[in-house]
């Protein structure tokens, strides 16, 4: 049997899948948890073949779970086909990516897959990831754009990043700039479009 541990904060699709994966003779799944931040108790706890991350959750987002679990066989669902947001999974060591509306069956097979020691891309998030290239912003560009996207200030920013405010200034002027946007709202919008925040 495949042990799966499943984490999405949606209870109604996380109960769906629970229940279609329980009709495959070699799956099991043997946790659920709603947040994030409880991923790694679980993954101690039930000891799991393959750890099922949705993306985007209270407490700790997928792809941030994901880094935190070297050498484990990860497999991403996403609402969101954002050709980042696969780069990055990938950078983190995750087996597999596919959208949360991939049927039960194709779902199965990327479990058994990534289970095996293989990958399993969804071929139309690998094409749009290969298009979009990577993103041009740095490593601070982009912390100080994520912060920025939460409401944090210029002052904010710069105290939680440990910098001036005028260096957060010219990071955020510079993300601008790479992006084509007028200002840091589109700027945001743009890089989260694209999956880089």
């Amino acid at each position: 049997m495949i042990r799966v541990l499943l984490a999405d904060d949606e209870h109604l699709i996380r109960g769906a899948i629970a229940t279609l994966l329980g009709l495959e003779p070699d799956i099991e799944v043997v946790a659920q948890v709603a947040r994030g931040d409880l991923v790694a108790q679980a993954v101690r706890d039930h000891r799991p073949d393959v750890i099922v991350l949705d993306i985007e959750m209270p407490g700790m987002d997928g792809l941030t779970v994901a880094e935190t679990l070297p050498g484990h066989a990860v497999l991403m669902l996403s609402s969101f086909g954002r050709p980042g947001y696969l780069r990055r999974a990938l950078a983190a060591g995750v087996r597999g990516f596919i959208p949360k509306d991939a049927s039960a069956d194709e779902l199965a097979t990327a479990i058994r897959k990534v289970s095996s020691g293989g990958r399993y891309l969804d071929p139309e998030m690998a094409a749009s990831a290969m298009m979009a290239g990577e993103s041009p912003l740095t490593e601070r560009e982009r912390d100080a754009l994520s912060l920025a996207s939460r409401g944090a200030s210029v002052g904010e920013i710069a105290v939680s990043l440990h910098l001036t405010e005028g260096t957060v200034r010219n990071y955020l002027s510079s993300a601008i700039t790479k992006l084509g946007a007028s200002n840091r709202i589109t700027a945001i919008h743009a890089a989260q479009e694209k999956g880089w925040l």
